[in-house]
């Protein structure tokens, strides 16, 4: 054990009792953020000119945790929030045209971007035209030339002293939550009851389990066993979930259903799934994301099998 420590970096007591009994006041102060303040400031200003909100965030599981998380706090907060999730085929990868359209269609003056957004330079550039500001927060590697945004929250941003660099985007986000509970004085547990969705965004984007990521998916995990949000209960219910869950079931159990919902058809779901408060309807959320992975599974099968004999026949 001390020898696979030590590969890790990890050479004396205190950092070896850290990584191993990790303290939520490990978690880093979210104003150490470039541009936190500034996002903070634009919140506030939407909120006091009663301004519409629209929570944007990215088809995958990082992306649907992440705006499932900054839309259910906000909507505690201010009535004015909604959530746009784009159409992984209709729309592609990120923050698209149609996305901004229908901001501007239904009023909304400020967009929150939630696990991309730090490539779509043209794309922010346009809403700011049509008098839309963003606020983005991302964890991708950024371009030289950076969107036009009021904000962006991204600590692999090259000026940004943020302590830990590999957060993912549901992270970020999660960070932004902690900076408007500290600014509006709210209870810890404002944010903390999101560290379950958190996990399963640190899980499934494949992040390294180190730092500030290590304590989050460690506590995150500690609820999902002790007092998981509705959502999770429905789909670990649906799952036939027994044991005691690890990061490992929240890989392949729980990611996959969330992932389907944009793979095989729309992942607004996955977000209705996860700030639903009924618990029969969270059900009925979860079967559908459960028939989404049952199809995304047929398909690959039916993919492989037919890559195999397509090879057989060159071979």
């Amino acid at each position: 054990v001390c020898n696979i420590l030590v590969q890790k970096g990890i050479t004396d007591f205190e950092s070896a009792k850290n990584y191993f009994r990790p303290q939520l006041s490990h978690l880093h102060d979210p104003w150490l953020m470039k541009d936190m303040h500034l996002a903070v400031a634009r919140i506030e200003k939407a909120i006091a000119a009663n301004e519409k909100i629209l929570v944007y965030g990215d088809y995958d599981v990082d992306g649907t945790t992440a705006v499932a998380c900054m839309y259910m706090f906000l909507k505690s907060q201010y009535s004015h929030v909604e959530f746009y999730i784009p159409h992984r085929y209709k729309e592609g990868y990120g923050v698209s045209k149609a996305g901004i359209d229908f901001a501007a269609e239904n009023n909304f003056t400020l967009i929150i971007s939630l696990d991309c957004g730090i490539k779509s330079t043209e794309l922010v550039h346009y809403a700011k035209t049509l008098g839309i500001d963003f606020i983005i927060c991302d964890h991708h590697l950024p371009d030289t030339v950076l969107p036009p945004a009021i904000a962006i929250l991204n600590a692999k941003q090259s000026d940004c002293t943020y302590p830990y660099k590999e957060l993912c985007g549901c992270g970020v986000g999660l960070k932004l939550i902690q900076a408007l509970c500290s600014k509006w004085q709210l209870p810890d547990e404002n944010y903390l009851q999101f560290l379950d969705l958190a996990a399963t965004a640190i899980a499934a984007d494949i992040v390294p389990l180190t730092g500030e990521n290590r304590t989050i998916a460690f506590y995150g995990l500690k609820k999902v066993n002790e007092n998981p949000c509705i959502g999770m209960k429905a789909i670990l219910k649906l799952a036939a979930a027994k044991d005691a869950i690890h990061i490992n079931n929240l890989v392949f159990m729980v990611a996959p259903r969330i992932n389907a919902a944009g793979r095989m058809d729309d992942a607004k779901k996955a977000v209705m799934h996860f700030i639903e408060k009924d618990f029969d309807k969270a059900v009925e959320y979860a079967e559908m994301l459960h028939a989404d992975n049952s199809e995304r599974k047929e398909a690959d099968a039916n993919i492989t099998g037919r890559k195999s004999t397509r090879l057989g026949k060159e071979c």
